[in-house]
């Protein structure tokens, strides 16, 4: 792909190794599928949707509508769903803002849509979800893959969309090929093999682990491993709509970055020094200086959830975010 550098040989073979030994493994499991069934659709019975559903081409959008004020969009990130931000972040602005919680397409309860692996395409979906509900000249807030998402909706629409919160923001391409187990799902080839043997070898229980890392240096709030619906997560379409995702968005970002400078909203960028998932350094210092109209806001020793480990500074800035846009 464009701009990747090229993996080593012994890389190459290391991971056609890998990958021929999990789609071993991957068939010899075809006969987990009705257990699977059944745990898929526990988590749904469990974890229903919170919110309503609207038809965008034909696909389903599930959206959380509530408050009152200026419209106040909120896209999550990757893996995650509306209830990473229905728990407590909504209850503390729905006072003030009209607040439109999206899953993202392909993840939570809304339906894939053609090229969603592209934030383009996916805020399309939802610009057009929003409309239906109508939502006008919104603050967009996007925290990590989901800040791809709220750039490339100020992208698509920069005169009907007030200005931009990234929280934590995947917004610019990293210098190395993304070589992760997502890169692999995400290939065409190995999607339909692998996503049900991670389903089928994953347990709620093994979340503990990565949401210490992803709330690190601090910890995840009490009740939120049960709340946000680790199951959801682990269902074979939520993992293979992830993953390509997720594989895609280094090319994706690369595109959009050539058009930063042309985006003049008042965008406030909040980002913990301390977040070992996306780099301050690599994200959301350089993107400052990409966008003629964005201010930094460094959370010291902050890890990449500051939306529940901080709220007071996620909310200041959608707060500046509503002040500029009064004052032009």
């Amino acid at each position: 792909m464009t701009g990747h550098r090229a993996a080593p040989p012994y890389f190459c073979r290391m991971r056609n190794a890998l990958v021929v030994s999990l789609l071993f493994a991957a068939l010899s499991l075809a006969a987990c599928g009705p257990a699977l069934d059944d745990r898929e659709r526990a988590a749904e019975a469990a974890y229903p949707p919170q919110g309503q559903f609207v038809e965008v081409a034909g696909r389903r959008v599930h959206a959380v509508v509530t408050g009152q004020g200026p419209d106040l969009v909120l896209i999550h990130g990757a893996s995650g769903n509306v209830r990473d931000f229905t728990f407590g972040f909504v209850d503390r602005v729905k006072s003030r803002y009209r607040v439109i919680v999206f899953d993202r397409p392909g993840l939570g309860y809304s339906d894939p849509i053609p090229g969603g692996d592209s934030p383009r395409a996916q805020a399309r979906a939802l610009r057009a979800a929003a409309s239906q509900l109508g939502v006008t000249n919104p603050i967009v807030l996007g925290q990590s893959y989901g800040a791809a998402v709220a750039l490339a909706w100020g992208l698509e629409a920069p005169d009907a969309t007030a200005g931009l919160v990234t929280v934590s923001g995947t917004t610019l391409p990293w210098p190395k090929e993304l070589t992760s187990q997502s890169a692999v799902i995400g290939t065409a080839r190995t999607r339909a093999t692998l996503a049900p043997l991670i389903a089928a070898l994953a347990d709620e229980a093994d979340a503990t682990g990565p949401l210490r890392l992803v709330f690190s240096p601090q910890r995840p709030p009490a009740g939120y491993a049960d709340f946000v619906g680790v199951g959801l997560a682990l269902r074979r379409d939520t993992i293979r709509n992830n993953a390509r995702q997720i594989a895609a968005l280094r090319d994706s970002l690369m595109e959009m970055s050539r058009d930063y400078r042309d985006l003049r909203l008042p965008v406030e960028i909040v980002h913990g020094t301390a977040d070992r998932i996306v780099s301050p350094e690599i994200h959301a210092t350089p993107l400052t200086r990409r966008l003629p109209n964005a201010r930094l806001r460094l959370i010291p020793r902050g890890g990449h959830m500051p939306h529940h480990t901080h709220p007071g500074e996620v909310i200041a800035a959608i707060d500046r975010v509503a002040r500029r846009v009064s004052q032009r």
